[in-house]
């Protein structure tokens, strides 16, 4: 058997009906695991769904908001039903911060809808997930895998961004926290930051020839980032494999931190 090997595995994966989020699901039902796609659009789940239709891993979907604690109860409950467990939840759904407005002019408004998803969606996501864990590890039976998608905007200044970049700074915070709290229990907590990736959320400003021409030339690899190149790391981060692995933040980005 494979060290990568995700039979008999199931992952949530929040925001997993485009973008990042499928690239990832994608990948681990691939690999055998099963997977539960959690997204607000019910359409977008089934076309989702339909991209794995042929994979080894079973696909289930579930219609949550991740900003209503609530939804977030009953779409884990429903997973709970079908699959009896959960080894991993990627918590991936967020909303970008668009960069068009200064900082003096950000509205209350604003400023909450963006924690309100990026941070306490996650927050409501992880716990969900780790009393589950916890509670199956104190039966005897310890496995877990926490991985919360951030941002190079944690890392770097971003203009007029600067609520979408404290969501994401909190993110890799709360990992590492969570990393050397869960260790007992065989949970890792790691992050994600992608680089510059073709998605939804980022398909406005890659049509903007200007940004293009600033941004290429400081990717190494030259191209922006695709969903698929986020399989790789969510099957490792999911297997035996990454099991001393915890605590970390993964920079996926082409290079583009390095130059």
């Amino acid at each position: 058997m494979s060290i990568f090997d995700l039979s008999g595995r199931v992952a949530i994966i929040t925001g997993g009906n485009g973008g990042i989020g499928l690239g990832i699901a994608q990948a681990l039902a691939l690999s055998g695991c099963a997977v539960s796609i959690w997204g607000r659009n019910e359409e977008k789940n089934k076309a989702a769904a339909a991209t794995m239709a042929r994979y080894s891993g079973e696909v289930d979907t579930r219609i949550c908001d991740v900003t209503d604690p609530a939804s977030v109860k009953e779409a884990m409950s429903g997973v709970l039903e079908v699959f009896g467990r959960v080894d991993g939840c990627f918590a991936n759904a967020g909303i970008g911060g668009g960069g068009r407005k200064a900082f003096i002019d950000r509205s209350e408004e604003e400023w909450r809808k963006m924690f309100a998803t990026n941070l306490d969606g996650v927050f409501h996501v992880f716990q969900a997930a780790a009393r589950h864990m916890t509670e199956r590890a104190e039966n005897g039976d310890s496995y877990g895998r926490l991985v919360a998608t951030s941002s190079l905007a944690s890392l770097f200044g971003t203009a007029r961004n600067e609520h979408y970049a404290g969501t994401k700074a909190a993110l890799n915070a709360l990992c590492r926290a969570l990393a050397v709290e869960l260790a007992r229990y065989n949970v890792t907590a790691n992050a994600i930051l992608p680089g510059w990736i073709r998605s939804d959320m980022t398909a406005g400003i890659m049509a903007n020839d200007k940004f293009v021409a600033n941004v290429m030339p400081r990717i190494p690899v030259r191209r922006f980032g695709e969903p698929s190149d986020f399989g790789g790391i969510a099957v490792y981060l999911m297997s035996k494999a990454s099991s001393y692995h915890t605590a970390d933040c993964f920079v996926i980005d082409g290079g583009y931190t390095a130059f």
